[in-house]
């Protein structure tokens, strides 16, 4: 049985080249990439490639709680798309379009089975939420 997709978006108020940017280099994404406030992400790193690796660190900013992130590049459309694999075999795909001087970011992603759906969806979501609030602050 294949796993639930869940779909996660946002409007964010930038053209595709700032979007994109901000998503793909390591320098943005320490700057973005969790949920809530007290998180962090203090490393990462990415090949940008068919078959390069994209790790991130995720962790508790009292330093009770983190892991990695890890995922292998399936496709990478510059400034459209990217499509990885994560290191538990679940896929993630995200599209970037430009509607007008914004950019419209959707991701849809495999479900896991240790959570409930909506709790990854708001997870997903309040990252890819805190995504738009960093690029649209710069």
């Amino acid at each position: 049985m294949s796993p639930q997709k869940i779909t996660i978006e946002a409007l964010v108020a930038a053209e595709p080249r700032k979007v994109w940017e901000c998503w793909t280099q390591p320098e943005h994404i320490t700057g973005w990439n969790f949920a809530i406030d007290t998180w962090q992400c203090p490393r990462a790193s990415n090949e940008l490639r068919v078959g390069g690796k994209y790790s991130a660190r995720m962790e508790a900013k009292d330093g009770s709680f983190g892991f990695d992130f890890e995922a292998i590049y399936d496709e990478v459309v510059d400034q459209k798309k990217i499509t990885y694999t994560m290191t538990d075999g679940r896929q993630a795909t995200t599209h970037f379009e430009r509607t007008g001087n914004q950019t419209k970011v959707t991701t849809i992603f495999d479900a896991e089975s240790q959570n409930p759906v909506e709790m990854q969806r708001e997870g997903w979501q309040s990252i890819l939420n805190n995504f738009k609030r960093y690029v649209e602050s710069r």
